[in-house]
Formats: C-alpha cells, structure tokens, sequence
C-alpha cells in the first residue's frame, strides 16, 4: 500500500514526541522531538537548536509502508546529511533547499537513520560560497545558472545583471510554486545532474568518529549546545574538505577538459552512447585515466554518470509530461521497460509508473 502525503511542511506526517523518550541517544527539553503514528511505522526526529540559525538533526524511523510527501516548506535552508542506514547508507549529501514544493518518497520497511547539520539565514548563504568555491569552474558556472533560473523564475522578469547569491538564497518563493522538477527545462535539468553527483560524497572514518561523539555527548543544558556546535561546524569542515576542487590539483589540464568533454557527451547522447572505447578517442584520454578522472570529479565511474542522467531525466519526463512508461524508456536510452523499471526504482525507491500516477494526481 501507498500513502500519498499532500503537506504544508515536511514533517506534518510526525506526531509530537517526548524528550525522555527512551529511543533518543541524549536530550534536553529544548529539543524538538516528532515520533511516527503508529499506523505508519515507528521511529522519530529529534531536533537540537544550537543556534538561532544551525540546528542538528536524529532521523530514525522504518515505514510500514511507502510514503509519498508531497510537501511546501517555505523557509530557506542548507542541510549536510549524513546517512547512517538506508538506501543511501556510507555517504553524505549537500542539499540547500530554497522553499520549492518537495515531492520525496520514503521506502517501507528500510530503517532510515540519519544525521542532519541544518543553516539558516545568515550561516546558510556562507555554507554556500564554501560549497560553491570547492566546486569545478563549469560546476560553479551551471550552480549559478540554475539558482538565476529559479529566482528568475519567481519574480517574472529577465536578470539584466549578476544578482547577489545572498539576496537569491534569502528570497522567499511563493506559496503557489511548483516543484523544482516542473521549473527546471529539460536540458538545465539533466545537466544538474552534474551537480548532483558532486554533492555526494563517502563518509569518511573521520567523520563516522565525529558523529559517534555527536550520538553520544555526555553534557547537559548550555555546555551540550556549545559541544554539539562545535562538533556539528568541524563535521561540515571536514564534508566541505573531500568536495572535488582539491583533487583537481592531481589532474592535468589537458586531461581535466577532455573529462568536462566526455561528461557533457555522455550527458547528451542518452538514446546512443558511445561504447567507452569510442568514447576515450573522441576526448583524447585512455580508459584509466578517465575512469580516474570521473572518480575524482564526479565520485562516479563514466557509465555510473551515464545511468544518473538517464533516470534523473526519466524522473523529469514523468512528471512532466504524458508520455508512457515504455515511450519514456526509450527516450533515455532503455530498450527494455522491465531494466528500466528496474534501475528507477533501486535509485527512487518506486516503480516508474506508480511514481508517474502519483507525481501527476499531485498536479491536479
């Protein structure tokens, strides 16, 4: 069974909890703590203020069934998750969230357990630039594009000159606003893809250390806050330390463009990719050298990218558009609807045609 969720914040699905519930790792009553209904599933979120605008997060729950979110949650924020079990367990994720309508599926009967380090304004438009700075020039350049486009978008008219990213990070989208799927055109959309495999990135021992100490902090009242801050600012440190812009001082120049070459060809080339022997004589790099340089730009091999823009295009066109599940397929390069239900579902956690029936009704 699925239970489609149609919300005015992400969290409206969660019952208030207790601080002494017996689940939780430490608490203080200033924390905010949300459990799930019993006829969902069990677990709960725990939210720790530490500052006006920096908060850390415990999600743990398992669902008795998939649940379909479909929420507007209308304040800006930029969250570095850490996931600890799941579909997704062993990395962590840059998510800056501008206010736009969500539309997430979470997977029944999987534990979901994670951490969360959460900016507000003024911190969030900062965390920002140190992402945006450790990124490739074309991934800055394509950042930068997406945000104009969104924030263009809102205010109805053309950007005749470079907008401030604080005052666009700040800007709050109206209650009437589409998802970021239904914003985005088609090739902007695709192309984010780019960005989306350099938000991710292993956790690290150092960081599965740091998290332990932030699960198991032995204080209390203000010295717990001034703890956990400080745990919670050197875990984002060392996040921002393995995004890819340090590694590019390994790569030679050469060979640095001839990956930015494969990436957009492979990027653009859905139906027809070139076999990665053609592939590596079209940019001039041998096989290693650019299975290496995908590893180190993109956290993925050339084939690993290939598939993502495949199905983050897929997921576009089924929200989009009226196509079949079979005709949506074939257009991202599938010649088999059953490999291609397949690979949705292992990267969204749902059948493309449920996804499809549910992502369309939610526009109605």
């Amino acid at each position: 069974m699925i239970r489609h969720l149609v919300l005015n914040k992400s969290q409206d699905w969660l019952i208030p909890g207790e601080t002494n519930d017996t689940r939780l790792f430490h608490s203080d009553t200033s924390d905010c703590v949300r459990v799930c209904p019993p006829h969902l599933g069990q677990g709960y979120i725990q939210e720790i203020l530490l500052r006006e605008d920096l908060s850390l997060k415990v999600i743990d729950y398992t669902l008795n069934s998939e649940l379909l979110i479909d929420a507007l949650d209308r304040s800006n924020c930029l969250e570095f998750e850490f996931q600890l079990a799941g579909r997704r367990a062993g990395y962590s994720f840059f998510s800056p969230e501008l206010g736009m309508r969500n539309f997430g599926i979470n997977v029944a009967q999987k534990r979901i357990y994670k951490l969360k380090v959460v900016f507000k304004p003024p911190s969030l438009s900062t965390y920002f630039y140190h992402f945006m700075q450790r990124l490739s020039p074309p991934l800055q350049q394509l950042s930068q594009e997406v945000i104009e486009y969104v924030y263009q978008y809102f205010i109805g008219k053309r950007i005749s000159s470079p907008v401030a990213l604080e005052q666009i990070l700040n800007f709050t989208v109206p209650s009437t606003q589409l998802s970021f799927e239904q914003i985005l055109s088609a090739p902007l959309y695709t192309s984010f893809t780019s960005i989306d495999c350099a938000r991710r990135s292993p956790i690290t021992p150092a960081m599965y250390e740091i998290i332990e100490q932030i699960l198991s902090c032995p204080y209390r009242g203000f010295n717990r806050r001034r703890y956990l801050e400080g745990k919670a600012l050197d875990l984002v440190a060392l996040r921002l330390d393995c995004l890819v812009q340090p590694q590019f001082n390994q790569l030679k120049s050469d060979d640095l463009t001839g990956i930015y070459q494969a990436e957009e060809i492979l990027r653009t080339h859905l139906k027809n990719p070139p076999s990665i022997e053609l592939l590596t004589r079209w940019v001039g790099l041998n096989r290693l050298k650019l299975n290496q340089g995908f590893h180190q730009v993109y956290h993925t091999t050339p084939f690993g990218y290939l598939r993502k823009c495949r199905l983050n295009k897929a997921r576009w066109l089924l929200m989009t558009s009226e196509l079949s599940v079979e005709q949506v397929a074939s257009k991202v390069g599938y010649t088999s609807r059953s490999r291609f239900a397949t690979a949705f579902r292992q990267d969204f956690g749902l059948n493309p045609k449920v996804f499809q029936v549910q992502s369309l009704n939610r526009a109605k």
